[in-house]
């Protein structure tokens, strides 16, 4: 029996390359476009790249979970676990989500003011809010506090995450931003901060002040809310920031 493992030895007119040159990427299945990306199929039943793709979708929306919103934060040992889907594969995969991710973001002439805690949230909202493990994130933005991207730093379990100034710093200083800030979610819901919570935004206080690089607020976010911890700390006027 031969497999149809190769998107090039699928019928011309099945092939989701011809299709998109003919139709356009937006009239393609989710299946066809990750088959563009990945080339060549196999998994279980020696599947055509079409059906890994359909596959790959099928096992990422398990307990009814919607496949695209969890291959948005799914990770590279994640998706090697999924039979068919090796080392390549998956960085191919990760590879196409990020520049999605970005060229989402990246509208140069309608950055949004972020001038209000709930902006920064709603922003950082679907990155964060429903996560089962903690991430840790920063939003980046330019010295009138406009809105340039937003970059997930650490991934801990489902009860912490470690986030170092350094890092944190680091990225910022990379994408050219001018003001920072931080948040992070609590996987339980509840939006109170823990002691390290405080103790790690008084390091990037002070870290920030020492690059002039003003941290503007710390979000915690859970439960579909979130906790600003400017408003309910007096950290701030400890190390006070030049907005």
């Amino acid at each position: 029996m031969t497999y149809c493992l190769r998107v090039a030895d699928l019928p011309t007119t099945e092939r989701p390359r011809e299709r998109l040159q003919e139709m356009g990427a937006q009239y393609l299945a989710t299946a066809e476009l990750l088959a563009i990306l990945l080339g060549t199929g196999q998994g279980p039943g020696k599947l055509s790249a079409v059906g890994l793709g359909g596959y790959i979708l099928q096992v990422l929306g398990a307990h009814q979970r919607e496949p695209l919103a969890v291959m948005r934060s799914v990770s590279l040992h994640e998706l090697m676990q999924i039979s068919g889907v090796g080392v390549a594969k998956a960085c191919t995969i990760l590879a196409a989500v990020e520049l999605g991710k970005r060229v989402f973001q990246a509208r140069p002439n309608d950055r949004q003011l972020v001038d209000d805690p709930a902006i920064a949230a709603a922003i950082l909202s679907n990155d964060l809010m429903w996560q089962v493990q903690e991430h840790f994130a920063i939003l980046l933005l330019d010295v009138k506090h406009r809105h340039l991207g937003t970059q997930i730093i650490t991934i801990g379990t489902a009860t912490e995450t470690l986030a170092h100034p350094r890092d944190i710093f680091r990225e910022v200083i990379r994408q050219g931003a001018t003001r920072v800030i931080v948040a992070h979610n609590h996987p339980s819901g509840s939006t109170e901060p823990s002691t390290a919570d405080v103790a790690l935004t008084r390091q990037l206080l002070q870290g920030a002040r020492l690059l002039d690089i003003p941290l503007l607020d710390h979000l915690i976010l859970g439960g579909g809310t979130f906790c600003s911890l400017r408003q309910t700390t007096d950290l701030w006027e400890e190390f006070p920031q030049g907005d």
